[in-house]
């Protein structure tokens, strides 16, 4: 039987597997949505917001590491698409985009709603194309389908309103044929160079991302040999914050003072699957050697000394029988120590008593209400409640900071945010898109105010959907990362302060369970009955917007900026 462009577009799509489409409709999109409507395998997942969707997907195809699948609709509605797809592409997520357009015969006579796809998506996606023939279908389909997959990233597939019911003559089945990935390594000289480099330390530190996370038995069977600290980025919590006797938590402006010491004080830098790219934060006159899959992240944040192009795993297994075990464990043994003393530090601030008991009388100085409900307590109540196989999703910001200090990735637990965009509003799409992908599974997101109001309107897609997410908002009535910034710079808060509703209440009204937290002595039993609980929840916890994140290497020029900002705050 002769099928239409639309049908052919989604029988390829379930025939890959793709058990979702994230977006909202539009008329260009019709064939398209009216296609699957009637397909078996394959289900609509409508948003109130497109940007919402794109999130949601770019999620479902990080945690999955398959293809997820998001529409938009004429003009406006792939403009919304696009902050979403930014997030996918810059996470290395495989997403495929279809937009609709303005009918093939009004293209570029400036129709109603018109936008030039190609144009605006050029920069975000690995791949563009407009169906402007049924003749192109299937070829267009499969190689937008291989570009995302094989390339990790964003393709975008235009069909004009009019051509989506047209017929395919030449009909034949989708053959999408994606390659296996390779495993590659560096060849043995590069190797024997590596390891002279690595040997000539005698105090080396890691610094391990994502990319090396498959390779989790030979990164420790490095770390163990090397005596080395491991410190990781935010995005490596997942795979290697557990169990982890080299572990030495994260750096940067989230990171603590013993991974900051680790670096500062290594010779030897070696650098695994990870494009960290703050540069004010890698260690100064050392070594550095840098394995990555990816050739052009080789010295891209930091001069090395010698970099190897491949799988971190097979790098490593061949360097590994090259090195010799280190002299000393004295460098591991001091960063260790450092970090459990932090942990230990972080502990304190956690209790929810801590304001009252110390600092009452100085936050009343700034007229700060000692009874509001410190984030970081907050945060270690849903570390100890939640399940040890939880999806985690966290809005760029405080709630990141809070995230990252106080809650392992123990056990099957998963993380995702906008880490490498910092976009706001991603929490709750993503975790959408997660409890979509598990739908048995537990998903907590971590929802800055802030982010969590920008988007708001999806929470009725968590309420149509009947998604039982756990929504958990740090309401400090502030935009916090922003406040701060401002304050380390010797600024006053200026335009950072939330009129925030009572988001229990909203909640409610919308048809979700709403939990509202005010008092600390009720914190932890809330949080236990909201993860608890059935169905979507949202937990409003009032917290306290005075708290600070102090960074792992706080710098005197921070200390009077902050004074300062202060000082300009309480003056009349």
């Amino acid at each position: 039987m002769t099928r239409t462009v639309a049908q052919v577009i989604v029988d390829g799509l379930a025939d890959l597997g793709v058990g979702h489409v994230f977006g909202v409709v539009g008329d260009a999109l019709n064939p398209l949505t009216d296609a699957i409507r009637t397909t078996d395998g394959i289900e609509w997942t409508g948003f109130r917001h497109e940007e919402a969707a794109a999130f949601a997907a770019g999620a479902h195809a990080q945690l999955s590491g398959r293809l997820a699948v998001c529409m938009g609709t004429v003009g406006p509605g792939s403009v919304h698409l696009l902050n979403g797809l930014y997030d996918a592409a810059k996470s290395g997520a495989p997403v495929l985009a279809v937009c609709g357009q303005v009918p093939l015969s009004e293209v570029g006579g400036d129709y109603f709603q018109e936008v030039d796809n190609d144009l605006l998506f050029r920069d975000v996606a690995v791949y563009r194309a407009t169906v402007t023939s049924p003749s192109q279908l299937p070829r267009l389909l499969e190689s937008a389908v291989r570009a995302a997959v094989t390339r990790r990233g964003v393709a975008v597939l235009t069909v004009p309103g009019d051509v989506g019911d047209l017929k395919v003559e030449e009909d034949r089945p989708t053959r999408f044929a994606l390659p296996r990935p390779a495993v590659t390594r560096p060849d043995d000289p590069a190797l024997a160079e590596a390891a002279e480099a690595i040997t000539a330390g005698s105090r080396v530190t890691l610094l391990v991302g994502r990319g090396a996370r498959e390779a989790r038995e030979e990164v420790l069977r490095t770390a163990e040999l090397l005596a080395a600290p491991m410190v990781l980025t935010l995005k490596a919590k997942e795979g290697f914050e557990a169990d982890n006797p080299y572990e030495v938590g994260q750096t940067g402006l989230i990171g603590n003072p013993a991974a900051a010491h680790a670096l500062d004080s290594c010779d030897t830098l070696i650098m695994l699957g990870t494009d960290f790219p703050y540069r004010d934060w890698y260690p100064q006159d050392c070594r550095v050697v840098q394995i990555d899959v990816r050739e052009e992240h080789l010295g891209r944040r930091v001069p090395v000394d010698v970099g190897l192009a491949g799988d971190v795993g097979a790098t490593l297994r061949a360097l590994l029988p090259l090195l010799a075990p280190a002299g000393s464990r004295s460098h591991l043994d001091e960063a260790r120590e450092r970090f459990l003393r932090w942990q230990e530090q972080q502990a304190g601030l956690a209790d929810p008593a801590h304001d009252r008991r110390l600092l009452g009388r100085v936050r009343a100085m700034f007229d700060n209400r000692v009874d509001d409900i410190r984030p970081e307590a907050l945060a270690a109540s849903v570390d100890r409640h939640a399940a040890d196989d939880a999806i985690f999703t966290s809005d760029t910001g405080m709630a990141t900071v809070w995230l990252s200090r106080f809650v392992r990735m123990r056990g099957e637990r998963r993380l995702i945010g906008s880490y490498n965009l910092g976009s706001m509003a991603n929490a709750m799409p993503q975790a959408i898109g997660a409890q979509l992908w598990a739908p048995d599974r537990q998903v907590v997101a971590f929802c800055g105010d802030g982010g969590l109001s920008m988007l708001l309107g999806d929470l009725m897609t968590v309420r149509t959907e009947r998604l039982p997410v756990k929504l958990v908002v740090f309401d400090n009535r502030r935009l916090g990362m922003v406040k701060l910034e401002q304050e380390q710079a010797g600024l006053p808060e200026f335009g950072t302060v939330l009129d925030n509703p009572d988001f229990a209440a909203v909640a409610e009204a919308l048809g979700l369970t709403g939990i509202r937290v005010t008092d600390p002595a009720e914190l932890d039993e809330a949080v236990r009955r909201a993860l608890a609980l059935p169905g979507p929840v949202l937990l409003d916890v009032v917290a306290n917007p005075a708290e600070v994140a102090v960074p792992g290497k706080p710098t005197v020029s921070q200390g009077w900026g902050f004074a300062i900002a202060k000082i300009k705050e309480n003056l009349p």
